[in-house]
């Protein structure tokens, strides 16, 4: 029993020894040794000549393979050669053990195989390439100039109806692509079938054609899949696509397509373009587009070929902002192979209809993020354009009034990078105004603007939107950055034109800084800067405004009525500057200006939103009446009298009017002061408050002046003044001192009222009014005085008193419009007594005492000359149309029984006087007769009934 065990074991030793001798004798076979062998094995299988360069080496784990390096794929008579990394045989294990080298499959590895294009003819297609059966692993295939990476396919030979059958995988555009392509054999007719089904993903192309002898490919293409973004640089969602494919020498075309993209419906194109350079050209026309995924798509996703893309559509949307008929042709360049971008895109043609109706036009490339572009538009509602795009620029026009910005056109250079729209070149005409220069848009959480402008003109008047409030004005400029500098040819506001204007201001977190605001205005410089700080309580620092001009002529021109238009006052130069700051309702103003030799400064505190102030005001000037001869046309002569003109007063101003609640006047010799309000409430201006003067001179009047007075003005204003004034100078007339009265002026009617004086000494008290509210003006005098004395002539006339203590009382009242209309219709009655005073021009005692004595030539010298010393001298005149009738006038005294009659036409300056003594009984009365013009009467003695008395004697 032990011996057949045994030999059953040594036979099964014997065959286990010779089995590993022969699965281990290949490994120490020199295979490098057998590379003609296996090159033959290989061609033979491929169907090509192989030939082997590197080194051989097999492996037998998993299963037998032999894998040889360097391998040339030699020419078959297609002109298809190409080079591999490595050559891979699978054997057949039971063979490998005979000793017999049968390959089972062969694998090119590393190849890099160019396919003959354009096709051949399907009736010359090479035997040798029909019979090409081999693996594809980790190759390249190129067709004319495209190229697929990392191709893992099977080729198998034809059999009787396919003359080449390809599946497997390769890697284009960064994705992996999914591939069975088939080549029929040529029938009689020449044509060969075809067919390519590609997938990636969940998408599907199938295409399925015929190629003509001419080399030509014609046939169908479908596709669908749930994301059209895998297949080509296009929006995400599903899409369906079926056309007409067309093959031929240089290029692949799809056209006739129609296609559903996301739901929407678009025809199309495609076409695939090998040679000279490969290229991928669309067309793509639709209703409606969204063109935010396309450019997404075309700007993220890298693609190994160029791109021409041709876009049509009555509407479109970016960023939310709606299109009308848009044109666009875009071309992507190919991805560099080292990767870094997805190629650079050039948009020509490039127009389309935005909100507003504002059309536009562009042209440009993009390097990187950045597309630089030349635009062109054109529209007649900018501010509805303005308006639709806030929501991405995050600027609106809500804040303009509502005829800015309307039409306009005009070209730029464009330059959109993330986040920000820059504008290096600008020229365009808006609402008629040409612009010029450059801006930049940054967005973000607080937009950033910046603004480059030159303008031919500006008018500054009008821009905001009424009823915007200074809250929502604030918010809106809170909410953005801003760098400005602007310049323009002329600016106009409010009828002043600045020249050459030029604006540097900056809006940074809140805070406008102007820094610098200049221009020629009313043939001066100006120029300002400041700073204000926004928000609800605004405030202002910092702030100055400077001008200077060589004459204040065309300055004056815009102030309201004409003053002091015409005058030499104008012709002076004038300097002016302001500064200050703070809230609006404390602005804190200082002023200092030169007009000329006039001096001006003034400094207070504004507040705007209340429209009322307060501060100092000081004007000082060397030559008062020059001053005033230059700004009023006219000398004060003695008015005022030599000297320095010195203002000091303390204003307050606000809706109701304006108030000095303090002033200090040097005028010349007139020195004043007091406390005056104007009030602007009421249906005419009202002037209280109080007035003091030191001394008044009053000028010669004009009694016999046919000039109309300028009374109109007593109608348009109101007054109600408290006047104190230490001595009045009237021309010819004695002075007065510590004038009291009230100056009242309602309705048109002009009244001195409550007035006291003292004429050096006594008192003098009465009223006045002017009434100028009818047609005609009608004067008022009353008064009197009391305990005067008379130191000198009081009449002018040839009889005069010179001395004595008079008392006074007058009521006279007159119509008319100028001092001869007035003097010619004076009435009313006026008294005067005067005693123990003198009366000059006659001795009435001596007229009598010679009257008694008989001697005439005596009583001719007493009338002719002398004096009269008298106890009482009494006056009364009744007034009527502008002649004074005295009755019951007369003198008395120690010897003096004087008669006084007769008329003064004040409007002519006559005299018919007639001053008559009484001697004592019987002898009648003697008296002399004045006659003629007041100033150089004559004298007519009246003697006749002395004379006959003494006849009769």
């Amino acid at each position: 029993m032990r011996r057949p065990l045994l030999a059953g074991g040594a036979v099964t030793l014997l065959l286990a020894a010779l089995l590993a001798t022969l699965w281990a004798a290949p490994l120490f076979t020199d295979w490098t040794a057998r590379r003609d062998q296996l090159a033959e094995l290989a061609s033979a299988r491929i169907g090509r000549p192989v030939l082997l360069h590197g080194p051989v080496r097999l492996r037998l784990l998993p299963h037998p393979l032999v894998e040889a390096e360097g391998v040339t794929l030699g020419d078959a008579g297609d002109g298809l050669a190409f080079a591999a990394s490595s050559l891979r045989l699978r054997l057949d294990g039971g063979d490998l053990l005979l000793g017999r080298i049968v390959p089972r499959e062969v694998a090119i590895v590393g190849a890099e195989l160019r396919l003959p294009w354009p096709p051949a003819e399907a009736a010359g297609l090479p035997a040798s390439l029909s019979a090409l059966s081999a693996q594809l692993v980790d190759s390249r295939v190129v067709l004319g100039g495209l190229r697929l990476d990392g191709v893992q396919a099977a080729l198998t030979a034809g059999d009787p109806t396919q003359a080449l059958r390809a599946e497997g995988r390769f890697a284009w555009g960064g994705l992996e692509w999914r591939f069975s392509t088939g080549i029929g054999r040529p029938g009689y007719d020449g044509i060969t079938p075809v067919e390519l089904n590609l997938s990636m993903g969940n998408a599907g192309l199938q295409a399925r054609g015929v190629l003509l002898p001419e080399g030509t490919v014609e046939g169908g293409i479908e596709a669908s899949g749930p994301d059209l973004s895998l297949l080509v640089p296009g929006p995400p969602g599903p899409f369906r696509a079926r056309g007409r494919l067309t093959v031929a020498a240089d290029l692949l075309t799809a056209d006739d397509l129609t296609l559903d993209i996301g739901g929407s419906p678009a025809r199309g194109a495609i076409t695939l373009r090998l040679s000279p350079a490969p290229r991928i050209d669309a067309a793509l026309l639709a209703g409606r587009i969204e063109l935010d995924p396309w450019l997404a798509a075309l700007r993220g996703r890298p693609s190994p070929l160029p791109l021409g893309l041709d876009l049509s559509a009555e509407a479109a949307s970016f960023r939310g902002v709606a299109l009308r008929r848009l044109r666009a042709a875009v071309f992507r360049e190919a991805a560099p192979e080292t990767g870094g971008g997805s190629g650079r895109l050039t948009l020509t043609d490039v127009s389309a209809i935005l909100p507003g109706g504002t059309e536009v036009e562009l042209n440009g490339a993009t390097a990187g993020e950045r597309l630089e572009a030349a635009l062109r538009f054109s529209g007649t509602d900018l501010r509805g354009t303005v308006d639709a795009l806030a929501p991405v620029t995050g600027l609106g026009a809500d804040w303009l009034a509502p005829g800015r910005l309307r039409e306009g056109q005009g070209r730029a250079r464009l330059v959109l990078e993330p986040g920000s729209v820059v504008l290096p070149e600008l020229s365009a005409t808006l609402d008629g105004i040409r612009v010029s220069g450059a801006g930049v848009l940054r967005f973000g959480a607080r937009p950033a603007l910046g603004l480059g402008l030159t303008l031919d003109r500006l008018d500054l008047e009008g821009w905001l939107r009424p009823g915007l409030e200074w809250p929502a004005a604030s918010r809106a400029l809170g909410g953005i950055d801003a760098n400005l500098r602007l310049a323009a040819e002329h600016a106009a506001w409010r009828g002043a034109v600045l020249e050459r204007a030029s604006l540097d201001a900056a809006l940074e977190n809140g805070r406008l800084t102007l820094r610098r605001l200049a221009g020629r205005v009313a043939g001066g410089d100006l120029t300002a800067s400041g700073t204000a700080l926004l928000g609800p309580a605004p405030r202002l620092s910092d702030a100055a405004l400077e001008y200077a001009a060589p004459n204040a002529r065309a300055l004056a021109s815009l102030l309201p009525g004409e003053w002091p238009d015409g005058r030499r006052l104008a012709e002076e130069a004038v300097t002016l500057r302001v500064t200050g700051g703070g809230s609006p309702e404390a602005l804190a103003l200082q002023v200092a200006g030169d007009l000329g030799d006039a001096r001006i400064e003034a400094g207070g505190t504004l507040d705007l939103p209340g429209r009322r102030g307060s501060g100092t005001l000081t004007l000082r000037h060397p030559g008062a009446p020059r001053l005033l001869a230059d700004a009023l046309g006219a000398a004060p002569g003695e008015l005022i009298g030599q000297g320095s003109l010195s203002l000091v007063a303390a204003l307050a101003a606000g809706p109701q009017g304006v108030a000095a609640e303090r002033f200090d006047l040097v005028l010349g010799a007139l020195r004043a002061n007091g406390q005056l309000a104007l009030a602007l409430d009421a249906p005419r201006p009202r002037l209280t408050g109080r007035l003091s003067l030191e001394s008044l001179s009053l000028p010669p009047l004009t009694l016999r002046g046919r000039e109309p007075l300028p009374l109109g003005i007593l109608r348009a204003a109101e007054a109600d003044l408290a006047l104190l004034i230490g001595r009045i100078e009237p021309d010819g007339l004695p002075a007065l001192r510590d004038l009291r009265g009230r100056l009242r002026l309602a309705g048109g009617v002009l009244a001195l009222e409550e007035a006291e004086a003292v004429p050096g000494s006594g008192a003098l008290r009465g009223r006045a009014s002017l009434d100028a509210s009818g047609e005609t003006p009608r004067l008022q005098l009353q008064g009197g005085m009391r305990g005067v004395a008379v130191t000198g002539p009081v009449l002018g006339f040839p009889l005069d008193i010179t001395a004595g203590e008079a008392e006074m009382d007058a009521r006279l009242e007159a119509t008319g419009s100028s001092p001869a209309a007035l003097l010619a219709t004076l009435s009313g009655e006026a008294s005067a007594t005067v005693r123990r005073g003198t009366l000059t021009g006659l001795d009435a005692a001596a007229a009598g005492r010679a009257a008694e004595a008989g001697d005439e030539p005596a009583l001719r010298r007493a009338l002719a000359e002398g004096i009269t010393e008298f106890a009482t001298l009494s006056l009364r005149a009744a007034l009527a149309t502008g002649r004074a009738t005295l009755a019951e006038s007369g003198a008395t005294g120690e010897g003096v029984a004087l008669a006084l009659r007769g008329e003064i036409d004040l409007a002519r300056e006559a005299l018919d006087l007639t001053a008559a003594q009484k001697p004592a009984d019987p002898v009648p009365e003697v008296g002399i007769r004045l006659t003629g013009p007041a100033a150089r009467p004559r004298r007519l003695p009246d003697l006749t009934a002395w004379l006959r008395w003494r006849a009769e004697r």
